[in-house]
């Protein structure tokens, strides 16, 4: 169920105070302060140089821990955009039991230059941290003492489950339930492609969990010791331990699919292989299926369910999302109007 939104006022006056101190005058042109996102899953506010995010309200507060400290750790300073300062003791109470977390604001990748995106540089990051180590020699798994299980997995099942929930007439619905069907290796949470099942054992590494373009900025902050301009990934609610694998299925289902062209897939995934990304081997597929299946089924499953709740038909890049969850499952999609669902 939804947690309760979050006041932006007071979000915005935590930003501002961690960007000015408490009671200081603001000087920040007026485009450098504002709501950068406002979804169930969390609200980003930006002040100048500063973002506050406040997250998710049915976030573990054990695992919020461990992925912050993640994030923060010198081992992985060239992949994450690393927090700052903690809004203070009185945040979560004001948010509803909500984690804060206060951020240095990077410049995201431009949505109208398409041709600049940094599909190799995003590799890169991706394979530096599959290949680093739990920091410390913390044991992983979501212990107390190491890294929770990244989040990949079962926010498919939470897709599906909100598309049942939202959209049970709609007539791609059936065609979306029925890829996922095809998906192996369910666990207890209802998630697909459970590490070991497929044609070859999983390796488990840190993994991002929710990698996609808009999980990378370019970091704008070189008074905290920092190069300017490097790409840097962001959103930490899905970071842990499991099959890297998930990190390129993103990709890799939109170059099945046919959105990605295949020349950029070719790129990402060859920048990956020359950094040393341990996720894929000589056929990359082998390790690709499930994961690319799975979030096209995620990805159709979400559609359908905003457009349901939109009143509005499939656009053409989520029509092709279901197209493609038709040819999983084998047959094809039957298109309507949502409005008369």
């Amino acid at each position: 169920m939804p947690g309760p939104r979050v006041p932006l006022d007071r979000l915005a006056a935590v930003a501002r105070d961690a960007a000015h101190g408490a009671g200081a005058p603001c000087r920040c042109p007026g485009e450098t302060v504002g709501v950068l996102a406002d979804r169930e899953d969390g609200t980003v506010v930006r002040h100048g140089g500063l973002v506050v995010k406040a997250h998710a309200p049915d976030t573990d507060p054990e695992a919020h821990r461990a992925r912050l400290a993640l994030a923060g750790h010198p081992d992985v300073a060239a992949v994450f955009l690393p927090p700052l300062a903690d809004p203070g003791p009185e945040a979560p109470e004001r948010f509803g039991g909500r984690p804060v977390t206060v951020w240095p604001y990077g410049s995201p990748v431009d949505p109208a230059d398409p041709d600049a995106a940094p599909w190799e540089e995003a590799a890169r990051l991706l394979a530096a941290l599959h290949r680093t180590p739990p920091p410390g020699g913390s044991a992983p798994g979501g212990s107390a003492s190491g890294p929770p299980e990244m989040r990949a997995r079962v926010k498919v099942a939470l897709a599906v489950d909100r598309m049942v929930r939202a959209a049970p007439g709609h007539p791609a619905t059936a065609t979306v339930l029925d890829a996922w069907g095809t998906l192996p290796g369910r666990d207890r949470d209802g998630a697909p492609g459970a590490e070991g099942d497929g044609a070859a054992p999983a390796h488990r590494t840190l993994c991002h969990g929710d990698f996609h373009l808009g999980q990378l900025v370019r970091d704008e902050g070189p008074e905290a010791g920092r190069a300017p301009g490097r790409w840097r990934l962001i959103d930490i609610d899905d970071v842990g331990w499991g099959d890297p694998a998930w990190d390129l299925a993103r990709p890799a289902a939109w170059f099945a699919a046919g959105i990605l062209p295949p020349e950029v897939w070719s790129r990402f995934l060859g920048a990956y292989q020359e950094a040393g990304g341990p996720a894929v081997g000589a056929d990359p597929w082998v390790r690709l299926d499930v994961p690319a299946r799975a979030l096209t089924v995620q990805t159709a499953a979400l559609a359908v369910a905003k457009a349901t709740a939109g009143r509005r038909e499939l656009d053409e890049v989520e029509a092709v999302m279901v197209d493609t969850c038709a040819r999983i499952a084998g047959h094809r999609t039957v298109s309507a109007d949502p409005a008369s669902t």
